[in-house]
């Protein structure tokens, strides 16, 4: 029996990685909160909870990711040869770090 529970989550469960990857941060973020009011408010049963907190998760981190890249496409620290630091466009050869 629980062979079939297994492969019902499988099935159910969508490939969380892949399919976050090509979200906006409003489109992961609007998923995000749907999750999280559905968690608040009791709608999903225990297997749908640790599924949804599994995707929130996945979400959240998305999110960051993209909010530090956007940060860093707005502004980066620089250090001149005196010391003195300043703000600098970024410049998209840069790369975030992870």
């Amino acid at each position: 029996m629980s062979g079939q529970m297994s492969e019902a989550r499988a099935d159910d469960r969508p490939d969380a990685d892949t399919s976050v990857g090509t979200l906006s941060f409003e489109q992961a973020l609007g998923e995000l909160e749907q999750i999280v009011q559905k968690l608040e408010r009791g709608q999903l049963d225990l297997e749908a909870s640790i599924q949804a907190y599994e995707r929130g998760t996945v979400l959240r981190r998305h999110c960051e990711t993209k909010l530090e890249e956007a940060r860093l496409r707005v502004e980066k620290l620089t250090f001149t040869r005196d010391g003195e630091a300043s703000l600098q466009p970024f410049d998209e050869g840069d790369t975030p770090r992870s």
